[in-house]
């Protein structure tokens, strides 16, 4: 990435209104406040809402059939930070999700070559499948569902590009199991955090698959962003981690949660219906510290407490 003074950055967001995106988009405001922003985003997995004071400029268009070249003529941007996609792991629909999520990356990837832009784009722990031990990006992709099955192939595509232009800096962030302020509008595939809360709010027992023992890396919000405006000064294509670090039970979490809430409620165990589920899930962090710097901040306790008061604090 090219140094230049904070008025002279051009950046883009796509997906910049969903979840992700938009603390994205906002913590990017805050830290370049003279920064030209825009943020790409159709809203089938986004809202308005989420860009509450956004100053930047927003364009309403769906990635899978954008005419880049056409939309921003001459523009050139100095990164560009791919969020958007088909993020409902529910969606079963396997040419939707394949085809808008890897479709989209291509058409941006060709956009950016010419000028070799710099892209920092969304991957997915899911890409690791069933694991019982710290994934590592070293590990074999192992797709479950489709959603991850997409993503692997983003990431093939992404290592095929860096090959083929060494110059050209293309960076994947493997995000971990995410929670954090403004997902609420995602609905079901909100984050477990938001959802068991939700439960302990209206005075219900909050469920939890039988025994209670699968584990999770459940990374904050805000250590997701920091790590991704880190990939803004990777000196080298490659495909990290982001997550905490850290496997926690979901027997913890209802723990963590009374404790930020006030409340004292037992796990209300349920069968799991799922076929195919990730019953552990941790990032090996090793390669993201090293070329990224990447440090998280928030552990489990601190992040639910920090995301708690932000929930309800009204």
């Amino acid at each position: 990435m090219r140094t230049a003074p904070d008025s002279a950055l051009n950046l883009l967001v796509t997906g910049g209104a969903g979840f992700i995106g938009s603390n994205l988009v906002l913590t990017l405001q805050e830290k370049f406040p003279k920064a030209h922003l825009t943020v790409i985003d159709d809203f089938r997995s986004g809202d308005f809402k989420n860009l509450a004071g956004y100053k930047g400029d927003f364009v309403a268009q769906n990635l899978a059939s954008l005419d880049w070249n056409r939309q921003f003529g001459n523009d050139r941007f100095d990164t560009i930070f791919h969020l958007a996609s088909i993020t409902d792991t529910t969606n079963h629909d396997q040419f939707e999700q394949v085809h808008d999520n890897v479709e989209s990356f291509r058409r941006l990837l060709d956009f950016a070559r010419p000028t070799r832009t710099r892209v920092v784009y969304a991957s997915s722990a899911s890409t690791y499948g069933a694991a019982t031990a710290a994934s590592s990006e070293t590990s074999e992709a192992a797709p479950a569902n489709v959603y991850a099955f997409s993503k692997a192939m983003m990431d093939n595509l992404a290592q095929r590009c860096a090959r083929e232009t060494p110059a050209w800096v293309i960076i994947g962030l493997r995000y971990f199991n995410v929670y954090g302020p403004r997902e609420a509008h995602k609905g079901v595939p909100a984050s477990m955090i938001y959802h068991l809360s939700q439960q302990i709010r209206r005075g219900e027992r909050p469920r939890i698959f039988k025994h209670g023992e699968q584990q999770r890396d459940f990374v904050y919000v805000k250590d997701i962003v920091a790590g991704t405006i880190c990939a803004m000064q990777g000196k080298e294509s490659g495909i990290y981690n982001l997550g905490s670090g850290q496997a926690r039970s979901f027997n913890d979490l209802v723990q963590i949660l009374n404790q930020s809430l006030g409340t004292k409620f037992e796990p209300d165990y349920i069968e799991n219906p799922y076929a195919h589920y990730q019953n552990f899930t941790q990032a090996d962090l090793t390669n993201a510290k090293r070329a990224l710097g990447y440090e998280p901040r928030f552990p489990l306790e601190e992040g639910v407490r920090d995301y708690m008061q932000w929930l309800y604090s009204a």
